[in-house]
Formats: C-alpha cells, structure tokens, sequence
C-alpha cells in the first residue's frame, strides 16, 4: 500500500512534496532488467542546449557576427589536442547579463555540428530539478550514450552491477555517481580506440552552464573535485569540459587553485560592436513590422538618430541582458487604458531611467502595479522554486486567471508570458528574482521570504501558506 510522505524543511528553507513511497521507505533495490537505459537514468529532459527555450529558460543565443573573438578563441581550444594544450577545464565566467548562456550555446550548437559534443547541462535556477545537481550523473549519462553508443554497454554494466547508482540519495556520493555512469564509462571507450587516435584526435566536449545557478553548493564543490581529480589522473584523455557561471567564492575558490584550469572572463569580450550589431538587428526587425515607426522614417528620416543610437549604445555599456531587457521595454506596447505610447515615445524614457538593470526593473514593474493582486503575483513569481503557469499562479493564490494575465501583459519586458494558461511563466533573467528579494534594490516591490496568505482556509508551513486542495501538487510549490 502506497505511503504518503510530507518532507519537511531543511537550512531554512520550505521544500513541500508529497512522494508516493510503496512498501519499506528504506527499500532501495531497483528493477534493471527488461528497461532502457533511459528509463532507468530517467534523465531531465529539459536541461540541453536542445531544450526548448521559450518554455525552458535561459532563451539565450548569440546573434549573427556578434561574440566572433570569443566564439573563434573557445572552439581553437575545445579542437586542439590535449597534447598541445593540457588544460581540460575552461572556466567562462562574468558578471550577471554578460552573455554566457548564449556563448554557451552558440559553442553547444557549433561543436555538435562537428561531432564532438557529448552532453550539455543549463542550470537554471528557480527552475526544480535543474537548479539542483542530484540529477546531473543520470542526465549527462543519458546523453553521452546517445553522442557516443560506445559507452552504452559501459553504463549499462555500472547500473546493472550498482543499480543504487540511478538514485539522487543513495550510499554512494555525487562524486561516484559521476564517476560510474560519466567518466569512467567514458574512459574505458576512449581507451578502445588506437592509441594514435586516442592521443591526436579533436577532444570532446561537455558543457556546463550557469552552475552558480544550482542551489547545491556542496554538490558544486563535490562535481568540481570530482571532475579536477579525474583529469588529474588521466591527463591525456580526449576530453573537455567548459563551464560558465557568475563569480561566486564556491566556485572561484576550487577553479582557480592549482593552475589546472583555463579561465576565461568575459568582461574582456564585451565589445561595443557586439552591441551596436545586436541593437541594430532588433531596431531593423522591429521597424518592419511597425507601421507607426515607418510612417516617422518617411517624415523625419532614419530613427532613431544617429547621436541617439550611439547615446543608447554607452548606455547599455557592454550588458547583454541590460540591453535586451531595454529594447523590450522601447518596444512592447501597453495594454493599459491610459497608456498609449508608442517606441517614439518610450525610446527618450529608456535613456531617463536609472542606470542599470534595478532601474529598468522598477520603471517596468511600474506599469502595473496599480493592478489588483499585482503584489502576491509578483511575490509569488519570486518566491517559487517551480515555474508555474498562470493557471496555477491563480489556484495558488485563490484568484482568476485573468487577474494573473492582467498583471503580467505589460511586464513582457522583463517576464516571460506564455501564449497559454498551462504553459510556465518565467522570468527572462534571474536576476529579476535577486532584484525582487533584495529590499535595498527592489524597495516597494520586495518579496519578504515570508509572504504568504493569511487564510483560515490555507494551512501554513513555517510561514508559507498553501491549501489543502493543492496537495497532490504540492510538489510544484516549492518556496526558497
């Protein structure tokens, strides 16, 4: 008979999820035989560069002749023989908007064309189970044994002879679970080939991004060590791994001991082409399909002028993101009654508002704050570990979706809205959430931890507020 758990809290935060447990709790033996190896890894699917980024943040890609240095010097690295340059580990790091994800994926798209790519991981935080680690072994698993059937039989061997292996919490460490269904399954089918090709050919590549997205900081500094010591003992095996993330002392502190990683910042990569060339590309694109903005061209001439454009470009400064998120606020019109600006007019404000991203975040989420319900929307939106859909953003707070919708329409700028009510709603930066729960920069608009709804027909947990009714889905309000 099924047993229903209620896991409780850990480090000061609410991790609410019913889990359906048969039989003994402590049972851990698993049946092997008779399924695939991706019903047993049962890897996230949505975690690759392959995901889809509408639904599956981050939705970065580099556009078209931008990045080209950094692109170019990345791809002469993950090519060149381990012989020639040791170095099995590039550490791609930068402040908040600079662009990783996207080079990221630019490199994750570029290196598959070749053959090379063995699995990619884009953590993502707020996102469940890819803001945690306890899954990376599993998934990267699961795609190394489709980029390289070789190792199939080789993984296959390790769950059959270990199967607690398969399990996030099990006797073995992260450590060894990487081991077993990552790396030495792919160090055994290296070592088959000849020892001319195993020395001289072009590495393979896994790439991991955002991992200062990941909540885990032990499991970090556990995947780090693992991943250092490995190649420590196998200094010529053909492969690389490439990781991006934000400075943060977890990371930093093991990257850059022991010189055994190549670092690589991407402050020295932010080029004002690369901005002139991405702002002119969405200006072009945006023009055409707006009959208000062609009609002022024919009557005025180009727009905007050309002392604007370079005014906007030093703006911007070398931030992707900063610049991304400004061109949505320039360009995404409002639904409000009273507002009826066009990019003519909101062009002159984006250069008003404060510099940096909290200033554009506060100019943005004004639009709606008049709104009902605008606070618990946006606290929730915040706060959740799991994206939710509008529809369950409005059963969690007792409202109609409509209400949700409301809210959100005119702060498509910075979040990401779905065409339906069942599809995710997700903010297009995580810096978005940093800004709103932290009260210094968010001021009105911050989400205290402790926001909840106080009513008699909610039960509370240590402060966070959820309703019986929700309880088969509880797993999906998970709040930090």
């Amino acid at each position: 008979m099924a047993t229903r758990v209620l896991e409780g809290l850990s480090n000061g935060q609410v991790d609410l999820r019913v889990l359906n447990v048969e039989g003994d709790f402590h049972q851990h033996n698993l049946a092997v035989e008779g399924k695939s190896l991706f019903e047993l890894l049962k890897p996230i699917t949505d975690a690759s560069h392959t995901r889809d980024r509408k639904r599956s943040p981050p939705d970065s890609a580099c556009l078209p002749g931008t990045r080209k240095g950094v692109i170019r010097w990345i791809v002469s690295w993950v090519s060149s023989s381990v012989l020639i340059r040791r170095r099995h580990i590039l550490w791609v790091y930068g402040y908040a908007g600079c662009g990783k994800s996207a080079i990221a994926q630019e490199i994750s798209e570029r290196v598959q064309s070749e053959g090379r790519l063995l699995a990619t991981f884009f953590f993502c935080r707020n996102a469940g189970d890819r803001s945690e680690i306890g899954r990376l072994p599993n998934t990267l698993a699961n795609q190394i044994a489709t980029s390289l059937p070789e190792t199939v039989p080789l993984i296959e061997a390790a769950v059959k002879a270990e199967p607690e292996l398969l399990q996030v919490k099990s006797s073995f460490s992260l450590g060894a679970r990487l081991q077993r269904l990552l790396y030495e399954p792919f160090k055994a089918a290296a070592g088959q080939a000849s020892l001319a090709k195993y020395f001289l050919s072009t590495p393979y590549l896994i790439i991991i991004d955002g991992l200062d997205e990941c909540d885990d900081k032990e499991g970090v500094q556990e995947f780090i060590a693992t991943t250092l010591r490995f190649f420590k003992h196998n200094p010529s095996i053909p492969l690389r791994i490439m990781i991006t993330s934000r400075v943060e002392h977890h990371i930093h502190s093991l990257l850059t001991t022991g010189g055994g990683v190549l670092l690589k910042d991407l402050a020295d990569h932010c080029s004002r082409d690369d901005i002139e060339n991405f702002m002119q590309t969405v200006f072009d694109a945006k023009t055409k399909s707006d009959p208000v903005i062609q009609a002022h061209i024919r009557q005025n001439g180009s727009w905007p002028s050309r002392a604007d454009s370079q005014k906007l470009v030093d703006y911007i400064g070398g931030s992707f993101i900063f610049a991304s998120t400004l061109f949505k606020f320039i360009f995404e019109s409002s639904t409000s009654d009273v507002d009826h600006s066009t990019p003519l007019d909101r062009f002159p404000l984006a250069l008003n508002i404060d510099p940096g991203l909290d200033g554009l975040y506060t100019q943005t989420l004004a639009r709606s704050e008049c709104l009902p319900h605008f606070t618990e929307i946006i606290s929730s939106l915040a706060l959740l570990a799991r994206p939710l859909p509008i529809s369950g953003i409005a059963e969690l707070l007792d409202i109609q979706a409509s209400a949700v919708a409301h809210v959100l329409v005119d702060l498509q700028a910075i979040v990401q809205v779905p065409g339906t009510d069942d599809a995710p709603v997700n903010f297009y930066h995580t810096s978005l959430r940093d800004f709103l729960t932290t009260e210094s920069r968010s001021r009105r608009f911050f989400a205290p931890p402790s926001f909840h709804k106080a009513d008699g027909c909610w039960a509370v947990f240590d402060g966070i507020s959820l309703r019986p009714s929700l309880a088969p889905r509880i797993s999906l309000f998970q709040f930090n």
